[in-house]
């Protein structure tokens, strides 16, 4: 007669015990599970630098960066593109999040402040491909005529420019035919950029006061 030895004393402790080794087993193979995931995360975040796209934005590349400025040649680069601002869809690009007291009275809605997230496309059409987004907040400024400030940054995710960035502010008079804004810097690609963006309506739509704006970028940068 063979006799278990694994767990001395009466059955029901045998089981008890077993119950718990089993326990303590599968606690072990998930903290291993846990160790192998961190020890992965750990190694790639070692291995691969801090960038955002395709580029390196880590401390140590920007101060690299700089310490090569000396050598580099500003250069002009021309950006053409489309933003869509949806105002009205089952998911809108651009909401309004606060106004004055006088905001609903005044023809030129004085105190509208508005948050964006649009997509920039490469043609006008909807379903042309998506390059970046222009996320940002425009008010607006005018009691006499409708302008909005802007702050916008350009966020480019496709091309040699992915993950680079143009930050803009300035006057946007929306029914002027041209509204050029300054462009202030920029990050990745464009760090100490400088330019112009010209925007022009290309298709409104009064009633659900959707959007198609053609933008024509010139950028200096290094």
């Amino acid at each position: 007669m063979l006799q278990d030895l694994s767990f001395p004393g009466p059955p029901i402790k045998r089981i008890e015990e077993a119950w718990k080794m089993d326990k303590l087993s599968m606690k072990m193979k998930k903290m291993k599970l846990i160790n192998v995931a961190l020890l992965w995360w750990v190694a790639i975040s070692i291995a691969m630098p801090s960038a955002y796209g395709s580029v390196d934005q880590s401390p140590r590349a920007v101060e690299k960066w700089f310490k090569e400025l000396r050598r580099g040649k500003e250069k002009l680069t021309k950006l053409h593109f489309y933003l869509h601002d949806t105002v009205t869809a089952k998911n809108p690009t651009t909401v309004q999040v606060a106004e004055a007291n006088m905001t609903s009275k005044s023809p030129t809605l004085f105190g509208e402040t508005v948050v964006l997230d649009d997509p920039l496309t490469v043609g006008p059409e909807p379903s042309s491909k998506i390059i970046g987004h222009a996320q940002g907040i425009y008010s607006s400024v005018s009691q006499e005529g409708y302008s909005q400030i802007m702050i916008l940054n350009l966020i480019f995710n496709y091309g040699k420019f992915n993950g680079s960035t143009l930050s803009l502010l300035g006057s946007n008079p929306i029914f002027n035919e041209y509204r050029e804004m300054p462009i202030l810097g920029g990050t990745g690609a464009f760090r100490l950029a400088r330019g112009i963006a010209t925007e022009k309506s290309y298709a409104v739509n009064v009633t659900t006061k959707n959007a198609i704006a053609e933008h024509h970028v010139l950028v200096l940068h290094y």
